[in-house]
């Protein structure tokens, strides 16, 4: 045993050698509801093989990425993201969007990369190896969970069961329940399915936050006590052996086996961070889910700020992120001239919690992103009036083309962010509209990755500094 002690030991020191020479950078993915992360992975991988849509990414447009190529990835316990069966179905004849992914995969992208400035002529190329981590939005939300107990949780759900249609099942299956009674299991099964069919509700209306994430990706902890509890109205000094005292226990199971093993294994070894945001959808759904999104990204942001508890300072061990990107996604649905006020708003939403926050030298920015481009813009004259619309293939499964114009964003943030910030029930300005494409059929030529709205801007913010 000490011999394989040793071993391990001096494996672990040759591999971080290994990367004085070959340097690892681990970008983490993740997305609010339906913000399309396996579309952006597929698109930023395909885009760094084949770069010539990738001018603003410096090292791309200068061309000194020499060569990328795809690897077995490091950690043989994860699956591997199947880019390829992605990539097959946004490509083919008859291009769909990809099944999401429903667990954490991994993905190697390495990079040939001849360095700039005045080691250009001193050193010659390195390799630069790019970990891709992904993991479902509503893991990422669970870490907020490791700062509250089972009764501000569940005054928290329970509130936002109240305010949303699709809790009006789960508020009446809580009607008559006694905390305090005795637990009984078949009570308590029934109670956390109600609430899973309520979170599974939510989450597919477009509502943001809908925690626990495991109860909607449950993988091989379906049917575990661990994921069968549910929020219960306070009842103080809830007896032992009681209804209440069973939901906060496993609460608290819930964080200690599932979230923090999760995190220590995954998030806190990420360097960088881009999280997805179906923004458009939320303006669509309402400003009370533009309010849900912008306090998602506020319990995100949090999350990211080192020193938030104890137990995430003993988790980073003096890591951090060092770069965090909040992508609005689906830009392509508007025209480009309405792109700048998608940006602002997405601005807004964030600064409030981004300045709270103090990263300790984070790098945070806000960016209006199509990872791929499925519609073509055009002026259509309507009612008298020229209108700038876009124009793609209806997802609605006839193939048809449709053209769009889903209204025009206000140019002053505020009026988003007040009404939402209001519990307005409707957009004082009329409502926005929504569409669905297919993805376009493509003809790419040699060199091309499929065609993107800022992807490459993207990925410079993310990693160009390391290449």
């Amino acid at each position: 045993m000490a011999i394989a002690g040793l071993a391990e030991g001096l494996t672990r020191q040759i591999e971080g050698m290994g990367a004085l020479f070959e340097p690892v950078i681990r970008l983490g993915v993740t997305g609010l509801a339906r913000a399309g992360k396996t579309v952006f992975i597929t698109a930023l991988v395909a885009n760094l093989l084949e770069r010539g849509r990738m001018t603003g990414l410096a090292a791309a447009g200068e061309g000194r990425i020499l060569a990328a190529y795809l690897q077995p990835q490091p950690d043989v316990t994860l699956p591997r993201f199947d880019f390829e069966t992605h990539l097959a179905a946004l490509t083919g004849p008859e291009p769909h969007w990809p099944e999401s992914t429903r667990a954490v995969s991994e993905l190697r992208l390495s990079l040939r990369v001849q360095p700039a400035g005045m080691l250009a002529g001193v050193t010659g190329p390195r390799t630069v190896h790019l970990d891709i981590v992904d993991y479902p939005g509503e893991w990422l939300l669970d870490l907020a969970l490791l700062d509250k107990s089972y009764g501000d949780w569940s005054r928290e759900a329970l509130a936002r069961a109240e305010a949303r249609a699709e809790g009006a099942g789960w508020c009446k299956a809580l009607a008559g329940v006694d905390p305090a009674a005795a637990h009984d299991e078949g009570r308590a099964r029934g109670l956390a399915a109600a609430f899973t069919a309520y979170l599974h509700a939510a989450r597919k209306a477009g509502h943001a936050d809908c925690t626990p994430g495991r109860f909607l990706l449950p993988g091989d902890l379906a049917g575990a006590p661990v994921v069968t509890f549910a929020p219960l109205p306070e009842v103080a000094g809830a007896p032992r052996g009681s209804l209440g005292a069973e939901m906060a226990r496993r609460f608290e199971a819930y964080k200690r086996e599932v979230v923090r093993p999760f995190f220590r294994a995954h998030f806190a070894r990420i360097d960088r961070q881009v999280v997805l945001v179906d923004l458009l959808d939320a303006i669509h759904q309402g400003p009370r889910a533009v309010e849900e999104t912008r306090l998602a990204m506020a319990d995100i942001l949090a999350t990211f700020r080192p020193g938030r508890n104890a137990f995430l300072t003993r988790l980073m061990q003096g890591r951090r992120v060092e770069r965090l990107l909040f992508a609005a996604t689906k830009a392509d649905h508007l025209h480009h001239a309405q792109h700048p006020r998608l940006a602002a708003i997405m601005e807004a939403m964030l600064r409030g919690a981004r300045d709270r926050a103090q990263f300790a030298g984070a790098d945070v920015r806000s960016m209006a992103i199509a990872a791929l481009r499925a519609t073509v813009e055009e002026t259509r004259r309507h009612e008298g009036r020229e209108v700038e619309c876009v124009r793609g293939r209806a997802a609605d499964g006839a193939g048809g083309q449709v053209a769009f114009y889903p209204g025009a964003l206000p140019g002053d943030p505020a009026a988003i962010l007040a009404s939402a910030r209001a519990g307005a029930a409707r957009w004082p300005e009329g409502d926005f509209g929504a569409q669905r494409f297919a993805p376009a059929r493509l003809s790419l030529r040699p060199g091309e990755g499929p065609p993107h709205i800022r992807l490459d801007r993207a990925v410079e913010f993310l990693i160009g500094d390391r290449l």
